[in-house]
């Protein structure tokens, strides 16, 4: 076969069940309360939309009036199940089998600790938490309950496309693997929104860079390379242009978009962000719908809270100190490497890339599809995972799918992790930003005791 005549492979998703009745006669879905109905909180609960066989939402903890009435309203959530604080949620003891944690970083580890002694069964967005000592913490307390199942927001792993890929690596078709390359493009309306003017825009009140956006990225190499352990870890990385130094002089002392003179030359501008777009036949509320709180988005209410809150914010002036560009690099036992690249400065969203080089043949990807190229017989394989829609290249509801199925059959293998491999996942993104912060090379495993005995701070 010539190499331009590429073979087609394809994949398929397994069914999903509910949990078994004790008399063994039927099935009931999974019961599942949400804390925190932001964008990740209303992205995991539609799956039970999606499969109402499989989970049902049946409470909702989250401050924001808007946000609590649309997915009661979404889940059918009786108005004793709605509460405006998760300690209410708490206060009235366990009322489904699982609780999805969607909250800000910083509250993870607690929020786990106690959902974790009330028996609830787990799914925490990623990351675990914005310290070393929280997760080496969270890890325990879930650890002391093994019979409850505990999973995290690191969604790439659940992807058909990654699923696909892992797939290919295990059945040797790449040989031994050499290197792996990956690339997330986060975006520059994206890097502008969440990490310039949004919540994760200051390491203070989040975390670092790599930790809130690109944990799930550290991860995928983990998954590609399981059973293999990182040994050296290196990084390079700065807060380049979102910075005043960077700001047009045409700009003058404007904090704001909607005072600023350079605006319409700038293309960083909030109302080329969240007010031009709306309207268009595109999805021109991308970026809007988490400016307002409304049902109906125009530009009066778009303008109005642009003027007033953080979103119409100068990019050059917002206080911000996350990196916006960010190069990790790892070698692991036997001299594997791996490498992840991000940056803001991108027109794709998040559509990753993916390079893997082995001593048989090589896979090129970019979260759709990929192609495999046999160095022996010099043929390409096309391989196209089934497209499921959503976020993450379908991951969102891939990873929703197997913590459904993990509960029903309590089975903590359904999530292909135990709470460990998460906590070393963990770890490796806080050596990549130690050796970014100190400019050198980290043994890997000299570092990991330092967090397991409490010594390692960052």
């Amino acid at each position: 076969m010539a190499e331009t005549e590429i073979p087609k492979q394809n994949g398929t998703k397994e069914p999903v069940n509910g949990i078994r009745n004790g008399n063994g006669n039927g099935i009931k879905p999974v019961t599942i309360a949400v804390v925190g109905a932001g964008q990740r909180g209303q992205i995991y609960a539609n799956f039970a939309i999606e499969h109402p066989e499989a989970a049902k939402v049946v409470a909702v903890a989250e401050p924001r009036p808007h946000r609590r009435k649309v997915i009661s309203r979404l889940h059918s959530i009786p108005p004793e199940n709605q509460f405006s604080t998760w300690e209410q949620l708490i206060a009235k003891g366990k009322i489904a089998d699982a609780v999805l944690i969607c909250v800000l970083d910083d509250l993870h580890a607690a929020l786990v600790t106690e959902f974790t002694k009330q028996g609830y069964h787990i799914l925490c967005e990623k990351p675990m938490a914005t310290s070393i000592e929280d997760c080496v913490q969270m890890v325990q307390d879930v650890s002391a309950h093994p019979d409850q199942i505990f999973g995290i927001g690191h969604v790439l792993r659940y992807s058909p496309y990654n699923q696909a890929v892992k797939q290919v690596i295990d059945s040797g078709a790449l040989g031994e693997i050499i290197n792996i390359q990956h690339i997330e493009p986060v975006g520059n309306q994206h890097f502008a929104h969440s990490f310039v003017r949004g919540n994760w825009h200051k390491e203070s009140t989040t975390s670092f860079g790599l930790m809130t956006k690109c944990c799930h990225d550290i991860d995928i190499l983990s998954f590609y390379l399981s059973g293999l352990k990182p040994s050296l870890v290196s990084s390079f990385g700065s807060l380049q242009h979102f910075r005043p130094s960077q700001k047009p002089k045409e700009a003058g002392n404007a904090k704001n978009c909607f005072d600023c003179a350079y605006e319409k030359d700038c293309v960083w501008s909030a109302k080329k962000i969240y007010v031009e777009p709306l309207g268009q036949p595109t999805d021109s509320e991308r970026w809007a719908r988490h400016v307002v709180d409304a049902d109906v988005l125009d530009i009066e209410n778009v303008s109005e809270a642009l003027k007033t809150g953080p979103y119409g914010r100068c990019v050059y002036e917002a206080g911000n100190d996350i990196v916006d560009h960010q190069v990790v690099n790892v070698e692991y036992e036997g001299g594997v490497t791996g490498s992840i690249t991000m940056s803001a400065f991108t027109e794709a969203i998040c559509d990753r890339g993916t390079r893997i080089q082995g001593t048989k043949g090589e896979l090129i990807g970019d979260m759709q599809t990929f192609t495999v190229f046999d160095f022996l017989t010099r043929t390409k394989t096309l391989h196209e995972p089934p497209l499921e829609g959503g976020g993450h290249g379908g991951g969102d509801s891939g990873l929703s799918r197997a913590f459904v199925k993990a509960v029903a059959g309590l089975d903590q293998t359904r999530l292909g992790v135990t709470p460990d491999d998460v906590l070393n996942s963990h770890l490796l993104v806080f050596a990549a930003e130690k050796a970014r912060r100190e400019k050198r090379v980290v043994d890997f495993e000299l570092f990991k005791k330092g967090c397991l005995a409490g010594t390692e701070k960052l």
